[in-house]
């Protein structure tokens, strides 16, 4: 099987993004199990190197077939923006936020079109981003408006943690309001699934309660009885390994441990405050981030999205101090997929 290409999209080029792209691509064993490109603009990589001081250059293409896929060379997908190498790092702009979702744009594009088997993206600024006029809360929606998807979910990975979400970029209030058994199933066969992708045969997945304790038989609150047992019991007769409502405060616990393959979070910190515990390193003497480990996939799209769970940085952003590991470990999830897509594929074909 051919190893897969992925489109790499650069992300905020007043962000940690670009540098942080070419930190990774540094690595020979990048090339050694994908074909990676970036879609963005040839002088702003260019610029990333020179922070980076890597030895490294850029190849500017116009096509995917013209891409060299050769270590030590990044191929760029050049969009030839006017002047963005001159943006100053760490500045929120409208230009810089036209330009991360013009890349993005065309990377999905170029997926949806089967020109590439994935896409990585790197961290754009969602205040850039509406500046720009491009009103989308942040990646998961971008992808969901331009490949047509209306049941789509955000799953965060690392090793050992894996975690779907019920709703995300919602008030508190209405995030309970979207607690209903029809979602609950489907996210949790998202994730299911997902795991399969992964390599996990029959994944175990816990489904959090809502309420402190999950609710203790309805003392503090009612989502349980109505919507999440359920929806958990509806899952177990289609066959799912599920367990719930799991009490929120031991949940993750459980699941950093190995008791699960996968969780369900009711809302966006119900999940988000326990991965990046454990995904984001920080030095105590310098009081900086060490390392960020932990990837955003979007589940439920025709193609593959995986980015990089952590922000654009504009404090260090310029620095050459950005940490790659999220983003050598996004392009690892991506390349799985892909070639496990490609096997069902061939499958089927077969």
């Amino acid at each position: 099987m051919k190893k897969p290409i992925l489109a790499i999209t650069m992300g905020d080029p007043a962000g940690i993004g670009p540098e942080i792209i070419v930190k990774a691509l540094h690595q020979p064993e990048v090339y050694q199990k994908c074909r990676p490109l970036v879609v963005g603009d040839a002088a702003v990589m260019q610029k990333a190197i020179k922070v980076t001081e890597l030895p490294m250059s850029i190849h500017v293409i116009h096509q995917v077939s013209d891409a060299l896929f050769a270590p030590n060379t990044i191929d760029v997908y050049d969009l030839n923006f006017p002047k963005l190498d001159q943006i100053l790092y760490g500045k929120v702009s409208a230009q810089a936020g036209d330009a991360a979702f013009q890349s993005i744009k065309k990377a999905i594009e170029l997926a949806m079109n089967k020109e590439v088997d994935g896409t990585v993206t790197a961290p754009i600024n969602k205040e850039a981003l509406n500046l720009a006029g491009h009103h989308f809360d942040g990646h998961t929606e971008i992808y969901a408006h331009f490949t047509q998807t209306a049941k789509y979910a955000m799953l965060l990975a690392d090793e050992f943690l894996r975690v779907i979400h019920v709703s995300t970029h919602v008030s508190l209030r209405e995030a309970c309001d979207r607690v209903k058994k029809d979602r609950i199933i489907d996210v949790t066969q998202l994730i299911a699934d997902a795991c399969q992708q992964f390599g996990i045969k029959n994944p175990r997945i816990g489904i959090a309660g809502l309420n402190p304790h999950s609710s203790d038989n309805g003392l503090f609150g009612w989502e349980e009885e109505k919507e999440i047992i359920p929806a958990v019991n509806a899952l177990k007769e289609m066959g799912y390994h599920v367990e719930g409502p799991v009490p929120p405060d031991t949940l993750f616990a459980k699941a950093k441990c190995g008791q699960y393959d996968g969780c369900v979070a009711m809302y966006h910190d119900q999940g988000h405050i326990p991965f990046k515990v454990v995904g984001f390193n920080w030095d105590p003497q310098t009081g900086k981030m060490e390392s960020v480990q932990g990837v955003n996939i979007t589940l439920g799209l025709p193609i593959i999205r995986v980015s990089v769970d952590h922000g654009t940085a504009f404090d260090v952003a310029g620095k050459g101090i950005a940490s790659p590991d999220a983003m050598l470990l996004s392009i690892d999830y991506a390349t799985r997929m892909a070639n496990n897509k490609n096997t069902e594929t061939q499958k089927h074909r077969d």
